[in-house]
């Protein structure tokens, strides 16, 4: 049995911590669960979605990993973003199988990705 529990958290670096905070709240449609000086965090779904100015300086936000975050109307949600000031990284990819996904640069310059993943089901975290 694999000891990692799967991905808890997703930071992004932003410059602006508040101007962030705004932009994601209203994305996300969720107000943060935590708020310090330092750091906002929103829970999605269960995972979570980090804000840290003082990550900026070891994340190389253009590349390496993407985080592809799940919805269920991709294309409402691509519309969404574009209307809310991100822009486009990638068009939507159908993958095979019904798997669509895009990918965006985020105010800030984070890449935020979007999947619509009809066969993506959630299993239980491992207890401790």
């Amino acid at each position: 049995m694999s000891q990692f529990s799967g991905v808890q958290s997703v930071i992004y670096g932003v410059s602006n911590l508040e101007e962030a905070k705004a932009w994601y709240t209203t994305l996300l449609e969720v107000e943060p669960y935590f708020e310090a000086e330092s750091y906002v965090g929103f829970n999605i779904g269960g995972f979570e979605l980090g804000l840290d100015p003082n990550a900026r300086n070891v994340i190389s936000r253009a590349d390496g990993v993407v985080a592809y975050w799940g919805v269920a109307d991709i294309a409402a949600q691509v519309e969404r973003m574009n209307g809310l000031g991100a822009r486009q990284h990638g068009e939507i990819v159908d993958v095979g199988e019904g798997i669509l996904m895009a990918s965006f640069l985020d105010p800030f310059g984070n890449v935020f990705g979007l999947i619509q993943n009809p066969h993506f089901q959630l299993t239980p975290a491992l207890s401790d």
